[in-house]
């Protein structure tokens, strides 16, 4: 029999792992539910070497064909909007499904969505279906279709994802066009100051070394960083290379490094502010899009945690978790935390003494979302001129440097 390593919560709201044997899908959730258990996810144990190697081996092909990345913001909302869409005008869910798999334009997505119409044909939920490939569709969307598919209201539940999954990539791409712009203008003017000193001055240095007598001293200066940087042109490249796949090793499997970035980002000038209104922005709309559907609220949590894109707030945010299953209001312990904006600690204040907190954590969103455009206009608006001026700064420094020595060209002469 099957053997299953289950992930759930207590009803006191511990997470536990327990190995459970199951003959399939069906007879493991009638287990969990016997154990009192609320299931979060279950991964087949493979006992068997052969299995374990033809089960890589299909993982393996499957990763070959997505060639450029994994399942993005816009795919997933596309498929929800399309699923609901169809689910809402009384398409049976196993041809929505299969007609949704032909029309994905990420092959990924589709190669999945056709095993869940495969899986569902065969007596499994969705919901299960799709929790079986979670590096596919995100915790929220395999959370909101089991709520979905328990109430009979699937269509407006996938509808509410794919708001979200807009809202989302929306947010995304605000964050990326924001810090693309410095980027990109630091990177050319590094190329270009680089060409400067590589091939330029070395060229003026040949010509005033003829000449004989003293330098000016930016003149010299310029002089000896260029023969430096020429002499030690590998050493750069390869310091700069090293530093990256270091920085990147780090950052991906070092918590407590990654922990560190995320604190230093929030204390950035400007940039911090807008990390801050990133994630309440991400937190506000999970909420309120898991809470209206019938999410609990120590599951809403869980997942509001892991999309604020921030490590000190999503710990933050596991806190409150914490302290909302022992008892406490979920205010009390936000603000215990100094982590979020007292706007925020005072709308939930209110949401929870009235009973319509998911009112208000829509109206969080919402703020956030417009307080997000209007932080990326302004960086975008301060940032443009103060980039240029360093540049032509720099760019204008060299030159000056490079022509002094004409304007004493008779003394050079001499």
């Amino acid at each position: 029999m099957p053997k299953y390593k289950v992930k759930a919560y207590t009803e006191e709201g511990s997470l536990v792992e327990e190995v459970i044997e199951a003959s399939n899908f069906n007879d493991l959730m009638d287990k969990v539910k016997q154990k009192g258990l609320n299931f979060v996810n279950a991964d087949e144990i493979f006992d068997s070497t052969a299995v374990k190697e033809e089960k890589k081996e299909k993982e393996g092909k499957k990763k070959g064909i997505s060639l450029f990345g994994g399942v993005g913001d816009r795919d997933i909302a596309l498929f929800c909007r399309q699923l609901g869409a169809m689910v809402n005008a009384g398409v049976g869910i196993i041809d929505a499904l299969e007609i949704v798999a032909e029309q994905m334009p990420n092959k990924k997505l589709s190669e999945a969505v056709a095993e869940v119409a495969r899986e569902v044909s065969e007596g499994m939920s969705m919901s299960e279906s799709m929790a079986k490939r979670a590096n596919v569709f995100p915790e929220l969307v395999i959370n909101l279709v089991a709520v979905g598919e328990e109430t009979g209201e699937l269509d407006k539940a996938l509808l509410r994802a794919s708001e979200y999954y807009e809202k989302l990539a929306m947010i995304k791409s605000k964050i990326k066009s924001a810090s693309f712009y410095p980027v990109f203008v630091l990177i050319i003017a590094t190329v270009i100051v680089t060409g400067i000193l590589y091939f330029l001055v070395p060229t003026f240095a040949e010509i005033y070394a003829s000449f004989g007598g003293a330098l000016p001293l930016p003149t010299q200066v310029l002089i000896n960083i260029s023969n430096a940087l020429r002499a030690n042109i590998l050493y750069v490249i390869g310091g700069i290379v090293v530093f990256s796949v270091i920085f990147k090793t780090l950052y991906s499997r070092s918590y407590g490094f990654r922990k560190g970035v995320h604190q230093f980002i929030l204390r950035l000038p400007k940039f911090g502010d807008l990390a801050v209104k990133s994630a309440m922005a991400k937190y506000g709309r999970t909420m309120a899009t898991l809470f209206a559907s019938g999410v609990s609220i120590e599951r809403a949590l869980e997942v509001a945690g892991k999309v604020a894109g921030n490590l000190v707030i999503q710990e933050a945010v596991e806190k409150v978790k914490k302290d909302v299953t022992e008892g406490q209001t979920m205010w009390s312990s936000m603000e215990k935390t100094g982590q979020f904006p007292k706007l925020v600690v005072a709308m939930v204040k209110v949401g929870e003494e009235t009973g319509r907190l998911d009112e208000m954590l829509d109206t969080i969103a919402r703020f956030y979302e417009d307080e997000v455009d209007r932080t990326v206009e302004g960086l975008i608006t301060l940032i443009e001129p103060m980039l240029i001026v360093i540049l032509g700064s720099i760019v204008g420094g060299i030159l000056i440097a490079l022509y002094m020595p004409i304007f004493k060209i008779g003394e050079l002469v001499k």
